[in-house]
């Protein structure tokens, strides 16, 4: 996803976030970074970060590993057929199968309440981060803010950061939390912005934890009913709710990826 600097404050603004008064200066490596983070901070107690926030802020370092995976991600350039034997389908599928009829009740209740079809829940989780076998080793405060100080993407990223930050202010997260080198978080790797938006608490314990997984999945499944989920749509590409699937991530080989296998899953 690549939207326009009005778009990104758009989106700021949706979230409650102030639109900032004046962007910090953004940087091509790490020499400006420890520079950046006091006008950044200033952007972020602004826009209502607390204190918590700010700290982790504060704390920060340069992600040079996120700069990188930045730099290369060659997987979304293959095929559909190399993308999905690279990322193991098949294998996402035999134990999405496994998990859907292990967990029928769950999956049952999701789709009640949110319409989504757990083939397609299952399929994201599976892709993400093998079913939470793996959800990443960076701090998600450093990549986020490293990915906002850097002057690619800056406008796409800032409103991530400031939810990140938020995030902290909450005890959802805090300055050590580890996730994806994009800064995505829990078991669906979230983007700390929609996170902070679109999280809910499946299980009931009174808060929002996407490293837990009914947290994770329920959050997913709002996330996706509140992009435009049509209960009952098709989501194969063509058909109403593959629009939404598009809404979880840009790459087309990826959507068209996790259509097949939530088909497959849910067949």
């Amino acid at each position: 996803m690549r939207p326009t600097k009005r778009l990104a404050t758009a989106f700021m603004l949706s979230l409650g976030f102030a639109a900032p008064v004046a962007a910090a200066q953004c940087g091509n490596n790490a020499g400006g970074f420890d520079a950046w983070k006091p006008a950044f901070a200033k952007e972020a107690a602004a826009a209502g970060v607390g204190q918590r926030g700010l700290d982790a802020l504060a704390n920060a370092r340069y992600a040079s590993s996120t700069i990188a995976a930045d730099r290369n991600q060659k997987s979304f350039n293959y095929s559909l057929d190399k993308f999905m034997q690279v990322r193991g389908a098949d294998t996402i599928v035999a134990q999405g199968r496994k998990r859907k009829a292990r967990n029928a009740s769950f999956y049952q209740s999701l789709e009640a309440r949110y319409g989504v079809p757990a083939g397609v829940i299952i399929a994201i989780h599976g892709m993400e981060t093998a079913f939470g076998g793996f959800m990443g080793d960076t701090s998600v405060v450093s990549a986020i803010t490293t990915l906002t100080y850097d002057c690619r993407r800056s406008d796409f990223f800032a409103p991530h950061a400031i939810g990140a930050l938020k995030l902290v202010d909450t005890g959802a997260i805090n300055g050590g939390t580890k996730g994806a080198k994009h800064g995505e978080l829990g078991h669906t790797q979230f983007l700390p912005g929609n996170a902070l938006r679109y999280g809910v608490d499946g299980n009931g314990d009174g808060r929002v934890d996407f490293y837990n997984q009914t947290d994770a999945l329920a959050s997913t499944a709002n996330f996706l009913r509140q992009k435009g989920w049509q209960p009952g749509a098709g989501y194969q590409e063509g058909q109403t709710n593959f629009n939404v699937i598009k809404q979880w991530n840009a790459a087309g080989v990826y959507q068209k990826a996790i259509a097949i296998m939530a088909a497959r899953i849910d067949g």
